[in-house]
């Protein structure tokens, strides 16, 4: 499920910011990124199943590896995960509308918070 304008889309930022501002509102990249990508999720483990709320990103200057780059950030997405296939994303899937509402404010939050460090 994507989450449409949620305006994180439009922000591009430092990494190092970008690392600080997720991690305090509980998004983790951990090992997840290469030289030009990086992935924050959040995971939901609820009634309904496991979810992730990720948010993505690409270096559009620098290197990630180094802590020396700006990053793109993408539309945020919300993935159920099936043991032991992976998450999936697909519009066809069941997102409870708690879990959404949640996520929703997450996401604005984090927008907040972004926004005052952005390019």
């Amino acid at each position: 499920m994507k989450f449409e304008n949620t305006s994180i889309e439009t922000l591009h930022m430092d990494l190092d910011r970008l690392d600080e501002v997720m991690e305090e509102n509980s998004m983790v990249r951990a090992g997840q990124w290469d030289y030009e990508r990086v992935t924050y999720d959040h995971k939901f483990q609820i009634r309904e199943g496991t979810y992730y709320l990720r948010v993505q990103g690409y270096a559009t200057q620098g290197d990630v590896g180094a802590h020396d780059a700006f990053i793109q950030l993408m539309t945020p997405i919300l993935g159920k995960h099936y043991y032991p296939h992976g998450v999936e994303y697909g519009e066809d899937e069941y997102f409870p509308e708690h879990l959404v509402k949640q996520c929703q404010q997450m996401l604005e939050k984090i927008y907040k918070d972004l926004s005052v460090f952005a390019d």
